[in-house]
C-alpha cells in the first residue's frame, strides 16, 4: 500500500473560493483525482477518504463496474424527462423493488427529495386511505433527526445551525425523543399517518437504539395503522453490514426512503420504496421531477442493486466493520469516550481536553485521512467498503497520532 506524505496541519491550503456560497465549512484539502478509497488533493497529497461522502461512496471513488455502466448509458441517451418513457427505467425500479422487498419505486434524486416525496405520500396515504380528515394529517419523527435541509424537513429538526432564521416552519409535525417508544406510543392519535425515522441516526452521531426499539416502533406502527418510514439514505445499501440498517432487528418498515450510495458516488439518484398500497396513492399530475428516474441515473441505480443483490458487500462491510470498532475500542479511556456504530460506520466522542471534533479533523488530514466531525466532539468515520484491513489499521494509527499531538 502506497501511503500519502504527511504534513503539519498548520501548513494546509486554505481554501479559496470567493464564489462558492458558504453553507458548508470543508476542510483545506481540494481533491483532483480519486480512486477506491483514496483521494489525491491539487498538489499530489494522497488521503484515506474516511468519510465516503456520508456513504454515497460506498462502492469506493469510480468504481470501475459502476462508471463503465455509466459510460455506456451516456453514449446511448441520458434525459428524456418522464414525459415517456426510457428502457432503462423499468428494469431499475424492478431490481430496486425486489431488493427491498417492495412492490413500487418512486425515483427521485437527492436524499432531501425522496425524504419529501415520503412525506407528501405519506399524507396522501392518510387521505385516501386510513381516512384522516383533510389538511389534519401529522407525522412523528425522533428528536436528533437529520433528513436533509429543505424548508419541511427543518421545519421538525432540532438542529438550530439547520433551523434558525428560516421560519416560518411547515406544520403537522411531532418529534418525540429517539430510542424512546413510549414516548412514541403517547404521541400517536387518530390524525397520525407516519412515523419517520432513521434506524441509525447519522448526522447526530451515529446513534444506534437500544435494541427492542425499532421491533416496538414496527409493532406500534402496526397497531395503529401508521406507516413506518425508514430513512436509510446514510444507513442503507451495504453500509452497517447489511442492506438496510432495520434488518439488524429484523424489522421490516412500510416505506423506504434511500439515496446516496444509490448513485454510486457518480450521481444523484434516490428512490422512495413502498407496496402499491402505498405509492399507488400517486396519481399523474400530483409528484414529479424532470430529472427523476433518468436513463442515465436508472443505469447507474440498476448497477448498484446487481452489485448488493450478491450479498458481498455487505458480508465486507460487517467483516471490516468488526475490525473497525475492535480497534477503536482501544482508545476508549484514552482520549476517547465512546465508540458507536454497526459495520463501516462508527460514532467516536472525543475527550474535550484533547479539542473539539474540527481541530482533531484536521489533525487526521494533516496525517492523511479525512473525516468530519459533528456536535462538537464527535467523529464521524464511514470509509468506502473497497477499504481494506490493512488500510485500517493505518487509519487508526492516524487516529493515535492525532490524539496524542
Amino acid at each position: 500500500m502506497r501511503l500519502p506524505a504527511t504534513s503539519d496541519e498548520n501548513t494546509m491550503h486554505t481554501l479559496v473560493e470567493p464564489h462558492v456560497a458558504h453553507n458548508y465549512s470543508p476542510l483545506p484539502v481540494t481533491a483532483a483525482t480519486a480512486e477506491g478509497a483514496w483521494i489525491t488533493d491539487v498538489d499530489g497529497r494522497r488521503y484515506l477518504d474516511a468519510l465516503g461522502g456520508y456513504s454515497a461512496v460506498n462502492f469506493g471513488h469510480r468504481n470501475p463496474e459502476i462508471v463503465a455502466a455509466a459510460k455506456a448509458q451516456l453514449d446511448r441517451v441520458t434525459l428524456t424527462s418522464r414525459a415517456f418513457g426510457s428502457d432503462a427505467l423499468e428494469p431499475f425500479c424492478a431490481a430496486l423493488a425486489e431488493l427491498c422487498g417492495k412492490e413500487m419505486v418512486l425515483p427521485m434524486n437527492t436524499g432531501a427529495e425522496a425524504v419529501e416525496s415520503a412525506l407528501k405520500v405519506a399524507r396522501k396515504w392518510g387521505y385516501d386511505v386510513k381516512g384522516v380528515a383533510p389538511g389534519h394529517a401529522t407525522v412523528i419523527v425522533a428528536g436528533g433527526n437529520f433528513h436533509g435541509r429543505t424548508i419541511s424537513i427543518v421545519s421538525f429538526s432540532d438542529d438550530e445551525d439547520a433551523r434558525g432564521g428560516f421560519g416560518p416552519f411547515t406544520p403537522g409535525f411531532t418529534r418525540v425523543p429517539f430510542g424512546d417508544a413510549a414516548a412514541l406510543a403517547d404521541a400517536i392519535d387518530d390524525t397520525t399517518v407516519a412515523v419517520l425515522i432513521e434506524p441509525i441516526q447519522g448526522e447526530a452521531g451515529i446513534i444506534v437504539p437500544p435494541d427492542d426499539y425499532l421491533p416496538e416502533v414496527r409493532r406500534l406502527c402496526t397497531e395503529n395503522n401508521v406507516l413506518m418510514i425508514a430513512d436509510e439514505i446514510q444507513s442503507g445499501l451495504g453500509r452497517t453490514g447489511t442492506t438496510f440498517a432495520c434488518e439488524h432487528w429484523g424489522v421490516v418498515p412500510d416505506v423506504y426512503t434511500l439515496g446516496k450510495a444509490l448513485g454510486g458516488g457518480v450521481l444523484p439518484v434516490s428512490a422512495v420504496v413502498a407496496d402499491r398500497d402505498v405509492l399507488g396513492v400517486f396519481h399523474p399530475g400530483q409528484h414529479g421531477s424532470t430529472f427523476g428516474g433518468n436513463p442515465l441515473a436508472a443505469a447507474v441505480g440498476h448497477t448498484v442493486v446487481r452489485m448488493l443483490a450478491e450479498g458481498t458487500w455487505q458480508a465486507r462491510a460487517a467483516e471490516l466493520g468488526e475490525h473497525l470498532h475492535a480497534r477503536l475500542r482501544e482508545f476508549v479511556g484514552h482520549g476517547v469516550i465512546a465508540v458507536r456504530g454497526k459495520g463501516l460506520w462508527a460514532g467516536i466522542d472525543i475527550d474535550p481536553e484533547l479539542g473539539t471534533g474540527k481541530e482533531l479533523c484536521l489533525r487526521l488530514a494533516a496525517r492523511g485521512v479525512l473525516a468530519k466531525d459533528t456536535h462538537g466532539s464527535t467523529i464521524r468515520l464511514a470509509p468506502p467498503i473497497v477499504v481494506t484491513h490493512d488500510e485500517i489499521d493505518w487509519l487508526v494509527e492516524r487516529f493515535a497520532e492525532a490524539l496524542s499531538s
